[in-house]
Order: C-alpha cells, then sequence, then structure tokens
C-alpha cells in the first residue's frame, strides 16, 4: 500500500498487525520471506481491503478506529521490555538508545537496546525511529536515514501545538 513515505507490506492475524515494513520496490518477495519464516505454519492471503483501511488509520487518512491498533508480536522478554518503552515514546519526540536502556532498568544495555530496536517486526507502530544517537544524530534506521528524517518531520509538523 501507499504511504506518506513509500510504499509499504503489512501483514495481520485475527490477534493484530504482526508485520509492517517499508519497501524499497514493489516486489513484496523479502518481507513476507520474512513473515513466513517468523510464522512458518500460517496460512496466509491477501487482503487488500482490510491491510488498506489499516493503512488510512495508521497514517490518519481515516476516521480512527473506536478501539487501539492491536499488535501481534513475539520476541524475547527483553525485546518486548524495549518495545514497551518505544511505544511510551510520545510522537515528535525522540530519546537516545542509553535513555530506552535506563528506563527499562537495565542502563548499560545500549547496544542490546539497539539489537532489539532494530529487531522491533512492525516498525513505525512501535516507533523505532524515535531513538536516535546519545550524540543527537538520527542513526541508522532500517529504510533509510532520509525516510527516518521525513517520518520525524512528518510526525512534528502533526503534533504542533495550536497558536492562541
Amino acid at each position: 500500500h501507499a504511504t506518506p513515505f513509500g510504499k509499504a507490506f503489512i501483514a495481520t492475524t485475527p490477534r493484530g498487525i504482526c508485520s509492517f515494513a517499508f519497501l524499497e520496490s514493489t516486489e513484496i518477495d523479502e518481507p513476507l520471506a520474512v513473515l513466513h519464516k517468523k510464522w512458518p505454519h500460517a496460512l496466509t492471503h491477501e487482503n487488500r481491503q482490510r491491510t488498506l483501511a489499516v493503512i488510512k488509520n495508521m497514517f490518519g487518512e481515516e476516521k480512527k478506529l473506536n478501539r487501539p491498533v492491536s499488535l501481534h508480536v513475539s520476541g524475547t522478554n527483553f525485546q518486548i521490555s524495549v518495545w514497551k518503552a518505544l511505544l511510551q515514546i510520545p510522537p515528535a519526540t525522540v530519546v537516545s538508545y542509553s535513555q530506552v536502556a535506563t528506563a527499562i532498568g537495565h542502563p548499560d544495555s545500549a547496544r542490546a537496546v539497539g539489537l532489539a530496536v532494530g529487531a522491533n517486526p512492525v516498525a513505525f507502530l512501535i516507533p523505532c525511529h524515535r531513538v536516535i544517537q546519545q550524540s543527537g544524530k538520527l542513526g541508522g534506521y532500517h529504510w533509510g536515514e532520509t525516510r527516518k528524517q521525513a517520518i520525524h518531520a512528518w510526525e512534528s509538523a502533526r503534533h504542533e501545538e495550536p497558536q492562541p
């Protein structure tokens, strides 16, 4: 589906969104292979109407659902704790990897936090783009620094306080 940041692949289960990835081309082979590796016994079928509704909700093109978006992800206990911490970062806000490490009670684990951030299967929904380097540089992003910068600008524009 089209998003403000390019084409994206999204997969859902009855329990929630299990995969979200920006695409570098129109090919979905790579995210589909990742999905099948993560969920080897799952039966998959295309439901563009369902996934389009989720995409429109994610990017504010449609009225918000009457309930929060559900995620269906799995990871190690450490990864889950990092992902929960990322969900607490407000839109248009950034924190460092070491701040996330401190928030989850592992202040010396900034590198491990970086690995957990990189393993996020539903990037953008679990906002790994809000984590930057201690120096203030944007740092890496699986889908490129330009896209990460565009997401930051988009969030900032959408969450500006109205002027009196």
